[in-house]
């Protein structure tokens, strides 16, 4: 839907043919997806609405099992139903909701460890991206950068283009994008644990 949806805006906003817009949209999708950084084109030109879809799929990321950073397809699918049933709880107090991916109900302690992934993703997001800000880049630029390190991407939008780099970020900036980057790649959870007081102890036998 994605591939469809940016060829027809390339190609309605008269960048490409049908065809080579077809293999730009194509060849950058699945290199966002899949978080590998390549770009056949410099998609910082293209259209908002092409643009857009991309950024929302430098959140989403690849499958689950995959060795690409990002949120993952699987999380978002269960952040839906989650919410789906807490709605249903809403309307239908009484009824035990369970939660159900490929015929199989998803235990509790998963769903809690889905939400607080979420939150934390967000709070390590908003936090960067102010960091980011105060090298008074634009919005796109700072905003981007973060999101593209979390998901270990590559290249964004703005100064950080196919065509761009991050050399002109600050020292500062460069330390939270590189943590953004370890962060990212090891799943958020793992990192944190290595700076819980609780893991440096010994397990008592």
């Amino acid at each position: 839907a994605s591939i469809i949806a940016i060829t027809l805006n390339l190609v309605l906003n008269g960048f490409y043919s049908f065809g080579e817009g077809l293999r730009h949209s194509a060849f950058q999708v699945n290199s966002i997806i899949s978080t590998t950084g390549y770009s056949t084109t410099d998609f910082n030109l293209w259209p908002v609405f092409s643009k857009f879809i991309l950024v929302m799929l430098m959140f989403i990321g690849p499958s689950a099992g995959s060795t690409g950073g990002s949120v993952k397809c699987i999380r978002f699918l269960l952040l839906f139903k989650i919410i789906k049933r807490e709605l249903a709880k809403i309307i239908h107090p009484r009824v035990v909701h369970t939660v159900m991916i490929a015929g199989k109900a998803v235990d509790e302690t998963t769903l809690w460890g889905t939400m607080a992934f979420f939150f934390i993703y967000i709070i390590i997001f908003v936090i960067s991206s102010l960091i980011v800000a105060l090298d008074g880049k634009d919005l796109i630029s700072s905003v981007t950068a973060v999101i593209t390190s979390i998901g270990n991407i590559g290249p964004g939008l703005g100064i950080i283009g196919p065509m761009g780099n991050y050399s002109g970020f600050s020292d500062l900036s460069k330390i939270v994008l590189s943590f953004c980057m370890i962060a990212g790649r090891l799943e958020i959870m793992p990192l944190l644990v290595l700076f819980s007081p609780a893991a440096w102890k010994r397990a008592s036998i």
